[in-house]
Protein backbone atom coordinates (compact mmCIF):
# COMPACT_ATOMS: atom_id res chain seq x y z
CA UNK A 1 0.00 0.00 0.00
CA UNK A 2 1.36 3.09 -1.29
CA UNK A 3 0.59 5.58 1.72
CA UNK A 4 4.11 7.21 2.31
CA UNK A 5 4.70 11.03 1.69
CA UNK A 6 7.09 10.02 -0.71
CA UNK A 7 4.19 8.03 -2.90
CA UNK A 8 1.79 10.73 -2.49
CA UNK A 9 4.46 13.31 -4.26
CA UNK A 10 5.29 11.01 -6.91
CA UNK A 11 2.12 10.33 -7.69
CA UNK A 12 0.81 13.75 -8.14
CA UNK A 13 3.09 15.59 -9.49
CA UNK A 14 6.24 14.91 -12.21
CA UNK A 15 8.84 14.12 -9.31
CA UNK A 16 11.71 14.03 -8.97
CA UNK A 17 12.67 17.10 -11.14
CA UNK A 18 15.71 18.99 -12.03
CA UNK A 19 15.15 21.01 -9.39
CA UNK A 20 13.40 19.09 -6.47
CA UNK A 21 15.01 15.25 -5.13
CA UNK A 22 14.95 13.43 -2.06
CA UNK A 23 17.79 11.72 -0.88
CA UNK A 24 17.94 9.50 2.37
CA UNK A 25 13.91 10.62 3.01
CA UNK A 26 15.30 14.33 2.82
CA UNK A 27 14.75 17.32 0.49
CA UNK A 28 17.30 18.56 -1.81
CA UNK A 29 16.80 22.01 -4.14
CA UNK A 30 18.35 22.18 -6.82
CA UNK A 31 21.45 19.94 -5.37
CA UNK A 32 21.35 21.77 -1.90
CA UNK A 33 20.86 19.55 0.86
CA UNK A 34 18.39 21.41 3.09
CA UNK A 35 18.72 19.68 6.14
CA UNK A 36 22.29 20.59 6.43
CA UNK A 37 21.31 24.39 5.87
CA UNK A 38 18.89 23.74 8.96
CA UNK A 39 21.57 22.01 11.59
CA UNK A 40 23.53 24.83 10.28
CA UNK A 41 21.23 27.87 10.39
CA UNK A 42 18.30 26.82 12.38
CA UNK A 43 14.88 28.05 11.43
CA UNK A 44 12.60 30.20 10.67
CA UNK A 45 15.30 30.54 7.57
CA UNK A 46 15.17 32.45 4.37
CA UNK A 47 17.29 31.38 1.26
CA UNK A 48 18.50 33.15 -1.67
CA UNK A 49 19.96 30.64 -4.14
CA UNK A 50 21.74 33.24 -6.81
CA UNK A 51 22.70 30.59 -9.52
CA UNK A 52 18.37 30.07 -10.23
CA UNK A 53 19.05 34.23 -11.14
CA UNK A 54 21.97 33.66 -14.02
CA UNK A 55 19.61 30.30 -15.14
CA UNK A 56 16.77 32.43 -15.39
CA UNK A 57 18.16 35.47 -17.21
CA UNK A 58 20.25 33.28 -19.77
CA UNK A 59 16.86 31.44 -20.64
CA UNK A 60 14.78 34.68 -21.55
CA UNK A 61 17.42 35.97 -23.59
CA UNK A 62 18.21 32.82 -25.07
CA UNK A 63 14.43 31.97 -26.00
CA UNK A 64 13.66 35.82 -27.58
CA UNK A 65 17.12 35.59 -29.72
CA UNK A 66 15.69 32.39 -31.16
CA UNK A 67 12.84 33.86 -31.56
CA UNK A 68 14.05 36.63 -33.20
CA UNK A 69 16.47 34.87 -35.51
CA UNK A 70 13.67 32.25 -36.58
CA UNK A 71 11.64 35.60 -38.24
CA UNK A 72 14.99 37.74 -39.33
CA UNK A 73 13.66 40.48 -36.94
CA UNK A 74 15.62 43.24 -37.77
CA UNK A 75 16.31 44.35 -34.22
CA UNK A 76 17.88 43.91 -30.39
CA UNK A 77 16.22 42.29 -27.24
CA UNK A 78 17.17 44.59 -23.98
CA UNK A 79 16.08 42.57 -21.00
CA UNK A 80 15.94 44.60 -17.62
CA UNK A 81 15.71 43.71 -14.03
CA UNK A 82 13.10 45.35 -12.36
CA UNK A 83 15.01 46.42 -8.62
CA UNK A 84 11.34 46.59 -7.11
CA UNK A 85 11.14 42.71 -6.96
CA UNK A 86 14.40 42.65 -4.29
CA UNK A 87 16.94 45.57 -3.93
CA UNK A 88 19.61 43.25 -1.89
CA UNK A 89 22.66 44.04 -2.64
CA UNK A 90 23.78 40.36 -3.45
CA UNK A 91 20.79 40.37 -5.72
CA UNK A 92 21.43 43.41 -7.71
CA UNK A 93 25.57 42.17 -7.78
CA UNK A 94 24.49 39.05 -9.34
CA UNK A 95 22.02 40.31 -11.77
CA UNK A 96 24.59 43.06 -13.02
CA UNK A 97 27.22 40.35 -13.72
CA UNK A 98 24.50 39.27 -16.92
CA UNK A 99 24.64 42.20 -19.29
CA UNK A 100 21.39 43.15 -17.86
CA UNK A 101 19.82 46.46 -17.58
CA UNK A 102 17.61 48.13 -14.99
CA UNK A 103 14.21 49.42 -14.48
CA UNK A 104 13.69 51.57 -11.49
CA UNK A 105 10.39 53.08 -9.62
CA UNK A 106 10.89 55.54 -7.22
CA UNK A 107 13.71 58.29 -6.05
CA UNK A 108 15.76 55.43 -3.65
CA UNK A 109 15.98 53.54 -6.59
CA UNK A 110 18.56 56.10 -8.13
CA UNK A 111 20.70 56.07 -4.86
CA UNK A 112 20.98 52.51 -4.92
CA UNK A 113 21.99 52.47 -8.95
CA UNK A 114 24.85 55.56 -7.61
CA UNK A 115 25.94 52.99 -5.02
CA UNK A 116 26.35 50.30 -7.92
CA UNK A 117 27.75 52.57 -9.80
CA UNK A 118 30.89 53.90 -7.51
CA UNK A 119 31.26 49.92 -6.34
CA UNK A 120 31.72 49.84 -10.45
CA UNK A 121 29.15 47.53 -10.93
CA UNK A 122 26.73 49.34 -12.96
CA UNK A 123 28.08 50.34 -16.19
CA UNK A 124 27.31 54.04 -18.21
CA UNK A 125 25.85 52.01 -21.03
CA UNK A 126 23.34 50.41 -19.33
CA UNK A 127 19.83 51.49 -20.01
CA UNK A 128 18.16 52.55 -16.58
CA UNK A 129 14.16 52.91 -17.64
CA UNK A 130 12.43 55.00 -14.79
CA UNK A 131 9.06 54.08 -14.68
CA UNK A 132 6.27 55.14 -11.43
CA UNK A 133 4.95 58.66 -10.89
CA UNK A 134 7.55 61.06 -10.21
CA UNK A 135 7.70 63.43 -7.83
CA UNK A 136 10.42 66.15 -7.36
CA UNK A 137 12.71 64.25 -5.45
CA UNK A 138 12.91 61.46 -8.14
CA UNK A 139 12.93 63.44 -10.74
CA UNK A 140 16.16 65.35 -9.38
CA UNK A 141 17.33 62.38 -8.96
CA UNK A 142 17.31 60.84 -12.36
CA UNK A 143 18.45 64.53 -13.77
CA UNK A 144 21.93 63.37 -11.44
CA UNK A 145 22.12 60.08 -13.26
CA UNK A 146 22.48 61.80 -16.63
CA UNK A 147 24.91 64.07 -15.40
CA UNK A 148 26.91 61.65 -14.07
CA UNK A 149 26.92 60.46 -18.19
CA UNK A 150 24.21 57.32 -18.27
CA UNK A 151 23.64 57.96 -21.60
CA UNK A 152 21.03 55.87 -21.82
CA UNK A 153 18.58 56.79 -18.71
CA UNK A 154 14.70 56.78 -20.28
CA UNK A 155 12.13 58.37 -17.66
CA UNK A 156 9.04 56.89 -18.71
CA UNK A 157 5.92 59.54 -18.97
CA UNK A 158 3.60 58.07 -16.69
CA UNK A 159 1.41 61.26 -17.19
CA UNK A 160 1.59 64.70 -19.18
CA UNK A 161 2.78 66.86 -16.48
CA UNK A 162 6.04 64.93 -15.72
CA UNK A 163 7.73 66.24 -18.90
CA UNK A 164 7.67 69.67 -17.46
CA UNK A 165 9.60 68.58 -14.29
CA UNK A 166 12.30 67.75 -15.93
CA UNK A 167 12.26 70.64 -18.53
CA UNK A 168 12.70 72.47 -15.31
CA UNK A 169 16.06 74.25 -14.81
CA UNK A 170 17.55 71.34 -17.22
CA UNK A 171 19.36 72.49 -20.52
CA UNK A 172 20.74 69.10 -21.83
CA UNK A 173 19.42 67.38 -24.07
CA UNK A 174 17.60 63.81 -22.76
CA UNK A 175 15.66 61.11 -23.90
CA UNK A 176 12.03 60.08 -22.72
CA UNK A 177 9.15 57.12 -23.47
CA UNK A 178 5.29 57.21 -22.46
CA UNK A 179 4.04 54.53 -20.81
CA UNK A 180 0.41 53.45 -22.43
CA UNK A 181 -2.44 53.45 -20.39
CA UNK A 182 -3.60 50.00 -21.25
CA UNK A 183 -7.65 48.50 -20.30
CA UNK A 184 -7.61 46.25 -17.37
CA UNK A 185 -9.14 42.84 -17.30
CA UNK A 186 -12.94 42.71 -17.61
CA UNK A 187 -13.06 40.95 -13.95
CA UNK A 188 -10.77 44.25 -12.42
CA UNK A 189 -12.73 46.83 -10.60
CA UNK A 190 -12.18 49.43 -13.10
CA UNK A 191 -11.08 49.63 -16.86
CA UNK A 192 -8.19 51.14 -17.65
CA UNK A 193 -4.80 51.65 -15.43
CA UNK A 194 -3.80 54.15 -13.05
CA UNK A 195 -0.39 53.87 -14.92
CA UNK A 196 0.25 56.13 -18.16
CA UNK A 197 -1.07 57.95 -20.69
CA UNK A 198 -4.62 57.52 -22.35
CA UNK A 199 -3.98 55.71 -26.14
CA UNK A 200 -6.21 58.92 -27.60
CA UNK A 201 -3.88 61.44 -25.52
CA UNK A 202 -0.63 59.70 -26.95
CA UNK A 203 -0.18 61.37 -30.40
CA UNK A 204 -1.96 64.83 -29.72
CA UNK A 205 0.62 64.79 -26.61
CA UNK A 206 3.56 63.99 -28.87
CA UNK A 207 2.76 66.82 -31.42
CA UNK A 208 2.36 69.75 -28.94
CA UNK A 209 4.68 69.17 -25.99
CA UNK A 210 7.84 66.67 -27.70
CA UNK A 211 8.05 67.15 -31.63
CA UNK A 212 9.22 70.56 -31.89
CA UNK A 213 11.33 70.54 -28.54
CA UNK A 214 15.00 70.07 -29.90
CA UNK A 215 15.83 69.29 -25.93
CA UNK A 216 13.52 65.76 -25.56
CA UNK A 217 13.80 63.03 -28.17
CA UNK A 218 11.34 60.28 -27.64
CA UNK A 219 12.77 56.92 -27.81
CA UNK A 220 10.24 54.36 -26.39
CA UNK A 221 6.63 52.82 -25.96
CA UNK A 222 6.09 51.21 -23.06
CA UNK A 223 3.30 48.86 -23.42
CA UNK A 224 2.27 46.42 -20.04
CA UNK A 225 -1.28 44.61 -18.65
CA UNK A 226 -1.45 43.75 -14.60
CA UNK A 227 -2.21 39.99 -15.71
CA UNK A 228 1.11 39.03 -16.98
CA UNK A 229 2.01 37.32 -20.48
CA UNK A 230 -0.65 34.97 -20.60
CA UNK A 231 -1.83 32.91 -23.69
CA UNK A 232 -5.24 34.76 -23.60
CA UNK A 233 -7.19 36.69 -26.07
CA UNK A 234 -7.31 39.65 -23.50
CA UNK A 235 -3.41 39.82 -23.61
CA UNK A 236 -3.06 39.41 -27.45
CA UNK A 237 -5.76 41.87 -28.21
CA UNK A 238 -3.62 44.52 -25.34
CA UNK A 239 -0.16 43.35 -27.37
CA UNK A 240 -2.38 44.47 -30.55
CA UNK A 241 -3.07 47.73 -29.68
CA UNK A 242 0.10 48.64 -27.88
CA UNK A 243 1.78 47.60 -31.08
CA UNK A 244 -0.09 49.30 -33.48
CA UNK A 245 -0.02 52.30 -31.38
CA UNK A 246 3.81 52.19 -32.02
CA UNK A 247 3.33 52.02 -35.45
CA UNK A 248 1.04 55.33 -35.73
CA UNK A 249 3.59 57.22 -33.64
CA UNK A 250 6.93 55.83 -35.43
CA UNK A 251 5.30 57.60 -38.52
CA UNK A 252 5.21 60.84 -36.95
CA UNK A 253 8.11 60.39 -34.55
CA UNK A 254 11.11 59.12 -36.90
CA UNK A 255 13.60 58.87 -33.60
CA UNK A 256 11.12 56.56 -31.48
CA UNK A 257 12.68 53.12 -32.14
CA UNK A 258 11.92 50.78 -29.16
CA UNK A 259 8.98 48.86 -27.66
CA UNK A 260 8.77 47.62 -23.65
CA UNK A 261 6.31 45.08 -23.50
CA UNK A 262 6.92 45.39 -19.84
CA UNK A 263 7.51 42.13 -17.22
CA UNK A 264 4.49 39.90 -16.24
CA UNK A 265 6.73 36.61 -17.22
CA UNK A 266 5.55 34.04 -14.96
CA UNK A 267 7.31 31.52 -12.36
CA UNK A 268 6.28 28.50 -10.95
CA UNK A 269 3.98 28.76 -8.36
CA UNK A 270 2.84 25.25 -7.50
CA UNK A 271 4.38 22.02 -8.35
CA UNK A 272 2.16 21.32 -11.43
CA UNK A 273 3.26 24.70 -12.81
CA UNK A 274 3.11 24.42 -16.42
CA UNK A 275 4.01 26.99 -19.37
CA UNK A 276 5.37 26.90 -22.74
CA UNK A 277 7.59 30.21 -22.73
CA UNK A 278 8.88 28.83 -26.16
CA UNK A 279 5.81 29.51 -28.00
CA UNK A 280 4.52 32.30 -25.75
CA UNK A 281 7.71 34.55 -26.70
CA UNK A 282 7.99 33.64 -30.59
CA UNK A 283 4.22 34.56 -30.90
CA UNK A 284 5.23 38.09 -29.08
CA UNK A 285 7.97 38.54 -31.70
CA UNK A 286 6.08 37.58 -34.81
CA UNK A 287 2.81 39.37 -33.98
CA UNK A 288 5.25 42.51 -33.33
CA UNK A 289 7.08 41.76 -36.49
CA UNK A 290 4.10 41.28 -38.52
CA UNK A 291 2.27 44.13 -37.24
CA UNK A 292 4.97 46.26 -38.27
CA UNK A 293 5.53 44.96 -41.56
CA UNK A 294 1.33 45.80 -42.25
CA UNK A 295 2.27 48.96 -40.96
CA UNK A 296 5.18 49.98 -42.94
CA UNK A 297 7.42 50.51 -40.25
CA UNK A 298 10.49 49.10 -38.99
CA UNK A 299 10.07 46.46 -36.05
CA UNK A 300 11.15 48.36 -32.78
CA UNK A 301 14.14 46.98 -30.55
CA UNK A 302 12.33 45.20 -27.80
CA UNK A 303 12.51 45.79 -23.91
CA UNK A 304 11.12 43.42 -21.04
CA UNK A 305 11.01 44.63 -17.44
CA UNK A 306 11.53 40.89 -15.40
CA UNK A 307 11.52 41.12 -11.89
CA UNK A 308 9.36 38.36 -10.39
CA UNK A 309 10.73 35.98 -13.19
CA UNK A 310 14.53 37.26 -12.64
CA UNK A 311 14.33 36.56 -8.54
CA UNK A 312 11.24 34.67 -7.83
CA UNK A 313 12.29 31.04 -8.38
CA UNK A 314 15.73 32.01 -6.14
CA UNK A 315 13.74 32.26 -3.06
CA UNK A 316 12.99 29.94 -0.27
CA UNK A 317 11.97 29.97 3.40
CA UNK A 318 12.52 26.78 5.85
CA UNK A 319 10.39 26.44 9.02
CA UNK A 320 10.55 23.82 11.69
CA UNK A 321 6.67 22.53 13.27
CA UNK A 322 6.60 23.38 16.66
CA UNK A 323 4.03 22.19 17.62
CA UNK A 324 0.64 19.82 16.52
CA UNK A 325 -3.05 21.10 17.92
CA UNK A 326 -6.01 19.29 17.36
CA UNK A 327 -8.78 21.38 17.05
CA UNK A 328 -11.40 19.34 16.34
CA UNK A 329 -12.71 15.89 15.28
CA UNK A 330 -11.63 16.97 11.22
CA UNK A 331 -8.90 19.90 12.06
CA UNK A 332 -4.88 19.49 12.35
CA UNK A 333 -3.20 22.50 13.31
CA UNK A 334 0.59 22.11 12.70
CA UNK A 335 2.15 25.38 13.92
CA UNK A 336 5.45 27.00 12.48
CA UNK A 337 8.18 28.38 14.24
CA UNK A 338 6.86 31.85 12.62
CA UNK A 339 4.32 33.82 10.96
CA UNK A 340 3.28 33.92 6.97
CA UNK A 341 1.40 37.18 7.37
CA UNK A 342 4.84 38.63 8.26
CA UNK A 343 7.39 36.09 6.06
CA UNK A 344 5.03 35.72 3.02
CA UNK A 345 2.30 38.46 3.14
CA UNK A 346 1.44 37.32 -0.41
CA UNK A 347 0.09 34.26 1.31
CA UNK A 348 -2.31 36.78 2.99
CA UNK A 349 -2.65 39.82 1.22
CA UNK A 350 -3.68 38.18 -2.61
CA UNK A 351 -4.21 34.46 -1.40
CA UNK A 352 -0.53 33.14 -3.53
CA UNK A 353 -0.09 30.07 -3.39
CA UNK A 354 3.92 29.01 -3.62
CA UNK A 355 5.28 25.36 -3.88
CA UNK A 356 5.16 23.81 -0.90
CA UNK A 357 7.19 20.77 0.74
CA UNK A 358 7.98 18.52 3.52
CA UNK A 359 11.57 18.43 4.05
CA UNK A 360 12.30 15.56 5.69
CA UNK A 361 10.30 12.10 6.77
CA UNK A 362 9.60 11.35 3.48
CA UNK A 363 9.30 7.37 4.06
CA UNK A 364 6.83 8.67 6.47
CA UNK A 365 2.69 8.42 6.14
CA UNK A 366 0.98 11.27 5.53
CA UNK A 367 -2.01 13.45 6.92
CA UNK A 368 -4.03 16.49 6.25
CA UNK A 369 -3.34 19.25 8.24
CA UNK A 370 -3.88 23.07 8.13
CA UNK A 371 -0.39 25.18 9.17
CA UNK A 372 -0.78 28.04 11.44
CA UNK A 373 1.53 30.92 12.03
CA UNK A 374 2.67 32.21 15.51
CA UNK A 375 0.55 35.88 15.80
CA UNK A 376 -2.62 36.34 16.89
CA UNK A 377 -4.53 36.80 13.87
CA UNK A 378 -6.97 34.47 12.62
CA UNK A 379 -5.61 35.06 8.96
CA UNK A 380 -2.47 34.02 9.98
CA UNK A 381 -2.45 30.27 8.04
CA UNK A 382 -1.74 28.18 5.45
CA UNK A 383 -4.44 25.27 4.21
CA UNK A 384 -4.96 25.15 0.55
CA UNK A 385 -2.80 24.30 -2.70
CA UNK A 386 -3.44 25.35 -6.04
CA UNK A 387 -4.32 22.38 -7.54
CA UNK A 388 -6.16 20.98 -4.59
CA UNK A 389 -8.02 22.58 -1.34
CA UNK A 390 -5.88 20.87 1.26
CA UNK A 391 -2.03 20.26 1.89
CA UNK A 392 -0.40 16.89 3.51
CA UNK A 393 2.62 16.27 5.44
CA UNK A 394 4.40 13.40 7.11
CA UNK A 395 2.63 12.39 9.96
CA UNK A 396 3.86 14.09 13.17
CA UNK A 397 5.70 11.66 15.88
CA UNK A 398 6.79 12.55 19.44
CA UNK A 399 9.62 13.68 19.92
CA UNK A 400 10.57 13.87 16.35
CA UNK A 401 11.19 17.11 14.28
CA UNK A 402 9.15 17.70 11.56
CA UNK A 403 10.53 20.60 8.72
CA UNK A 404 8.88 22.53 5.82
CA UNK A 405 9.99 24.47 3.03
CA UNK A 406 8.12 27.26 0.62
CA UNK A 407 10.32 27.97 -2.76
CA UNK A 408 9.73 30.13 -5.59
CA UNK A 409 9.22 33.38 -2.63
CA UNK A 410 12.44 35.25 -3.94
CA UNK A 411 10.34 38.47 -5.28
CA UNK A 412 8.86 41.09 -2.82
CA UNK A 413 7.86 39.33 -0.06
CA UNK A 414 11.00 40.83 2.22
CA UNK A 415 10.09 44.06 1.18
CA UNK A 416 6.20 43.93 1.45
CA UNK A 417 6.68 42.49 5.01
CA UNK A 418 9.27 45.02 6.05
CA UNK A 419 12.50 43.59 6.54
CA UNK A 420 14.56 44.15 9.61
CA UNK A 421 11.36 46.83 10.32
CA UNK A 422 8.50 46.12 12.79
CA UNK A 423 6.66 42.76 12.40
CA UNK A 424 3.31 41.59 13.33
CA UNK A 425 3.29 40.71 16.81
CA UNK A 426 6.91 41.54 17.14
CA UNK A 427 7.85 38.55 15.53
CA UNK A 428 11.20 38.58 14.26
CA UNK A 429 12.31 38.73 10.89
CA UNK A 430 14.16 35.36 10.13
CA UNK A 431 17.66 34.44 9.52
CA UNK A 432 18.55 34.97 5.74
CA UNK A 433 21.20 32.93 3.92
CA UNK A 434 22.53 33.35 0.59
CA UNK A 435 23.80 30.12 -1.12
CA UNK A 436 25.88 29.97 -4.30
CA UNK A 437 28.27 28.28 -6.40
CA UNK A 438 32.03 28.01 -6.47
CA UNK A 439 34.31 27.10 -9.43
CA UNK A 440 34.21 23.72 -8.80
CA UNK A 441 30.47 23.33 -8.66
CA UNK A 442 29.88 23.26 -4.83
CA UNK A 443 27.33 25.09 -2.97
CA UNK A 444 28.98 27.67 -0.63
CA UNK A 445 26.56 29.19 2.25
CA UNK A 446 26.88 32.85 3.82
CA UNK A 447 24.59 34.32 6.33
CA UNK A 448 23.51 37.86 5.43
CA UNK A 449 21.17 38.87 8.25
CA UNK A 450 20.72 37.10 11.79
CA UNK A 451 17.75 36.72 13.06
CA UNK A 452 15.75 40.05 14.95
CA UNK A 453 17.10 40.81 17.45
CA UNK A 454 14.33 42.70 20.17
CA UNK A 455 16.77 45.41 20.93
CA UNK A 456 16.47 46.32 17.29
CA UNK A 457 13.01 46.54 17.48
CA UNK A 458 12.65 48.10 20.40
CA UNK A 459 15.44 50.72 18.81
CA UNK A 460 13.05 51.13 15.79
CA UNK A 461 9.99 52.11 17.98
CA UNK A 462 12.00 54.61 20.19
CA UNK A 463 12.74 52.79 23.64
Amino acid sequence: MKNKYIDLIEQSFEFPNEEFTVVDEELHWCGVPLMDLIKQYGTPLRISYLPKIAQNIQKAKRLFNVAMAKVDYAADYNYCYCTKSSHFSFIMEEVLKHDVNLETSSAFDINLLEALYEQGLLKKDRYVLCNGFKRPQYVENIKRLMDLGFENVIPILDNKFELDLFLNDYSKKFKVGIRIASEEEPKFDFYTSRLGIRYKDIIPYYREKIKNNKQVELKMLHFFINTGIRDTSYYWNELNKGVNMYCELKKECPELDSLNIGGGLPIQTHMDFSYDYEYMIEEIVAQVKNACAQAGVPEPHIFSEFGSYTVGESGAILYSIVNQKQQNDRELWNMIDSSFITTMPDTWAINQRFPFLAINNWGSEYERVHLGGLTCDSEDFYNAEVHSNAIFLPKMQPGREQYIGFFHMGAYQESLSGFGGIQHCLIPAPKLVVVDRDENGEYTTKLFAKEQSYKSMLKILGY
